[in-house]
Parts: structure tokens; sequence; C-alpha cells
């Protein structure tokens, strides 16, 4: 299997932030004392951070914006509305004609 650059500078980057983390837990890097770590591990937190509210808001775009449809569970949503609409409409139309004012008309 091949690896690509984007992947290799993933790995890369990861390897970096598992390997400062590390550092932190043994006690080897002091993230206050050490400024610069604590800059980069807080700059590339970011970044990863920001590109992955950026995908997860795309996925969601899309998944609301595509043509594909209701799924079932949803189609099953609307025919259960639409019927609670037709028997409220129906419930209504019942107590207009047992209204006190309505005696005439049948029911």
């Amino acid at each position: 299997m091949r690896l690509s650059r984007w992947v290799l500078l993933w790995l890369l980057i990861i390897g970096v932030l598992v390997a400062i983390e590390i550092g932190v837990v043994t006690g080897r890097l002091d993230p206050i004392g050490s400024f610069l770590i604590f800059l980069i591990g807080l700059m590339v937190v970011s970044v990863l951070s920001i590109i992955g509210a950026v995908f997860v808001g795309m996925f969601v775009s899309h998944r609301i914006l595509s043509t594909k449809g209701f799924t079932p569970f949803e189609q099953e949503m609307l025919r259960m509305r639409q019927e609670v609409r037709e028997l409220s409409d129906r419930l209504g139309e019942i107590a207009t004609r047992l209204a006190p004012g309505n005696r005439n008309k049948p029911p």
C-alpha cells in the first residue's frame, strides 16, 4: 500500500503531538517552561479543530440539502402528521355540530 504525501504529513503531525503529550505526561517536557512547544501544540490543535469543524459543517449541510428524499422513518412521521391533522379537522367538525346553538344540524 502506497501512502500519499498528505497521509504522511498527517501521520507526522499526529506523531509530533503524541510525542509532546508523552513528554508532558512523563515529565520530560514542561509545557509552561517551554513556551515554544506549548505554542506549537496549541496552533496545531487549533488548526485541526477548525478543519474538523469545517468538514462536519460540510457533511451536515450536504445531508440537509441533498435531494435524496426522505428516509422511511421520516415518511412514516409525515404520514402520521397528516393523519393527526385529518383527525383534528374531523374532531373540529363534530365539535361545531354538537355546539349548543347548532341543534338543527344532524350529527
